[in-house]
């Protein structure tokens, strides 16, 4: 089974992994799916009681992630997803599901109960396909499956244990192994996927994608109960539609499977939001929109860009990745206490920053991308961090009054300045040394980075001096 015919089908959709491990991101990269992480933020505090076995456990917690990555996506984002990628792995031993370790002791003691034996390694996957239906709802029809793997551990010292304790690799891994890394010389033999084992079933998710596109014909269906893999089940329509063909075959819908159905492009080319007319009101037409006009993506980025752009100046104004650079990789709660701020609100504006690209994130730990520590740093090479926080206290105040300046034809820079900080007042009233300093060194740091295209954008060889007199700024 190829996987290149099913990424096909995936090519213009927005694809979304549920989840910020690096080792279901290589997983899926490796086989060239195209998608976007977007970390859940679902607590993982199900009732473990109330489930009848592990898998049910897992499936039911990747479901969840993957809902709450959609549903934030659509209400908060305002960028529907097609598809959203949930997945939970989970260690079990006899039944009793063991968790990452909270200290040396508890790593120890857990893998001193798999020392010898066999134990499973489930992990459920929900894939969520997403619409917005015409009231603006978001819909969504959820295909979940799980995979069971048996590890077998050799029988190993009390210092070999100790040994990997003390080398930290258990602290962020359920059952207190990583089998693709130090953990694998754990491990006598695996019986199954081995990448289940990793945190991703890619088979098992290859296949049911071949399902969902590729379902078999009326003819050909043969129903057989396994119980290690549950019924499919998916639905009639993707909220997505074909770019490289005018009709999509039927998908399971139940136990029944629907007839084939004419779908329309989604190419630039192919847009029409034309309005349809058909026979049947009182006057013998009605008027409908075609249900295949989608907004474009530069619109949506358009009505979503002012809040990446408050991510930035925040992140920079706390100089978070200023102590990124200093102290090197470190948790959420870390970088709290070095910028004085809530867990939970740095938690989130670092997140928010990893899925912008500014940050990277690696089992809980955050770090500053290359582009950071170069641009965004106030001590990098070639920073624009004095001119992201004017853009923040001067620029960012002018511009929330643009529509009174559309509608009266003056100006209101005293007025959103009056609003904004101290400092940014005394700009407009050239009163303040510090404020001058701040505006010169803001303008000195862009121009490190444009002058050289500015320059080579007009000839100036027939001049012998330039003058920049400016425009907004005039200082005595």
């Amino acid at each position: 089974m190829l996987l290149s015919p099913v990424i096909s089908k995936l090519a213009g959709k927005r694809v979304v992994l549920a989840s910020a491990s690096p080792r279901r991101q290589d997983i899926l990269s490796n086989v060239g799916l195209r998608f976007e992480v977007v970390p859940s933020w679902f607590k993982e505090t199900l009732d473990k009681s109330v489930f009848s076995a592990p898998h049910d456990y897992a499936v039911e917690t990747a479901k969840q992630k993957a809902l709450e990555v959609a549903r934030r996506m659509h209400l908060k984002h305002l960028k529907t997803p097609d598809i959203v990628i949930g997945a939970d792995t989970i260690v079990t031993l006899e039944d009793a599901i063991l968790e990452k370790p909270l200290d040396k002791q508890d790593a120890y003691n857990m893998l001193s109960m798999l020392n010898g034996k066999e134990h499973s390694v489930f992990t459920g996957v929900a894939i969520v396909h997403c619409k917005s239906n015409k009231d603006n709802q978001l819909e969504t029809n959820i295909i979940d499956f799980y995979e069971e793997t048996k590890v077998k551990f050799a029988n190993l010292s009390e210092d070999l244990l100790w040994e990997y304790v003390h080398s930290g690799e258990p602290m962020d891994k359920a059952g207190g192994y990583g089998i693709q890394s130090l953990g694998g010389m754990l491990v006598e033999c695996v019986h199954g996927d081995f990448l289940n084992v990793v945190g991703f079933p890619l088979n098992h998710f290859c296949k049911k994608l071949t399902e969902i596109y590729y379902p078999p014909s009326k003819n050909t269906i043969h129903r057989v109960k396994h119980d290690s893999i549950p019924y499919v089940e998916t639905f009639d329509n993707l909220s997505d539609v074909e770019t490289d063909s005018t009709s999509q075959r039927a998908l399971f819908e139940g136990n029944n499977v629907l007839e084939e159905k004419s779908i329309p492009g989604n190419s630039s080319e192919d847009l029409d939001c034309s309005l349809q007319y058909t026979s049947g009101s009182q006057n013998g037409i009605v008027e409908k929109p075609r249900k295949d006009c989608k907004l474009p993506s530069n619109i949506l980025k358009l009505l979503d860009g002012f809040k990446a752009s408050k991510v930035l100046f925040v992140a920079s104004k706390f100089k978070i990745f200023d102590k990124l650079k200093e102290n090197g990789a470190s948790k959420a709660v870390e970088i709290a206490a070095m910028i004085n701020a809530s867990g939970r609100g740095t938690e989130r504006i670092l997140d928010s920053c990893v899925a912008l690209g500014l940050l990277e994130k690696t089992h809980q730990v955050y770090s500053n991308t290359k582009e950071a520590n170069t641009f965004l740093a106030s001590d990098g090479e070639f920073s624009v961090h004095d001119y992201i926080i004017h853009t923040n206290d001067n620029l960012w105040p002018m511009f929330t009054h643009l529509e009174s300046a559309v509608r009266d034809g003056t100006r209101h820079r005293e007025n959103a300045l009056m609003k904004s900080t101290e400092t940014s007042h005394c700009v407009a009233h050239h009163c303040h040394p510090e404020a001058k300093k701040q505006f010169m060194s803001a303008m000195h740091g862009i121009l490190k980075i444009t002058s050289n295209d500015v320059a080579a954008a007009f000839d100036l060889s027939k001049f012998d001096s330039a003058c920049d007199l400016g425009g907004m700024y005039c200082f005595t």
